[in-house]
């Protein structure tokens, strides 16, 4: 009470105790609870991973926020619910991860299931061709082309010189 002003301590005497005092403020200045988790459940449920970042990040964040809509108390009816936002806030390139996850019927938990997550995108990355072995082939096809029309053109200009000096003889 000493650290209150004035005016505060003498709005908050006529409470017994200290629980009473904060109770009092909590109900005043605190933002609602409903507030609160529609603001987390909106992130929840349009919350998309963005290609690039490491999906661990993204596991993270959303175990985060399931773990803040619990303790709110917004109990979805089946803890599936939360698996299958989860799974859908993921970008297209964990389809087939998604596809089998769903087929096999495993009972997980959501710590499991982000780190079988995370291991498909270390399998993805491993299996992911090089980039550079792409650029070299196309810059091949591209040094072949230029020598094929150098050819051509070649070909013609000695032809139109043999023609041409058919038509002096």
């Amino acid at each position: 009470m000493s650290l209150m002003s004035n005016e505060i301590q003498k709005q908050y005497k006529r409470y017994e105790n200290v629980w009473s005092i904060m109770h009092r403020m909590r109900e005043l200045y605190a933002v609602p609870d409903r507030h609160i988790r529609y603001a987390i459940t909106k992130v929840f449920f349009d919350a998309r991973m963005i290609q690039g970042p490491s999906v661990r990040e993204h596991g993270v964040m959303m175990l985060s926020l399931v773990e803040k809509l619990k303790d709110l108390q917004a109990n979805f009816d089946k803890e599936e619910t939360y698996f299958d936002v989860i799974l859908q806030s993921l970008p297209p390139s964990y389809d087939q991860f998604i596809i089998n996850f769903n087929m096999s019927g495993l009972e997980k938990s959501l710590h499991e299931l982000i780190n079988m997550v995370v291991q498909y995108e270390a399998t993805i990355e491993k299996s992911a061709p090089s980039v550079l072995v792409g650029e070299a082939s196309t810059s091949k096809a591209k040094g072949k082309v230029a020598r094929r029309e150098k050819r051509k053109k070649d070909e013609m200009s000695s032809t139109a010189a043999s023609t041409s000096s058919q038509n002096f003889e």
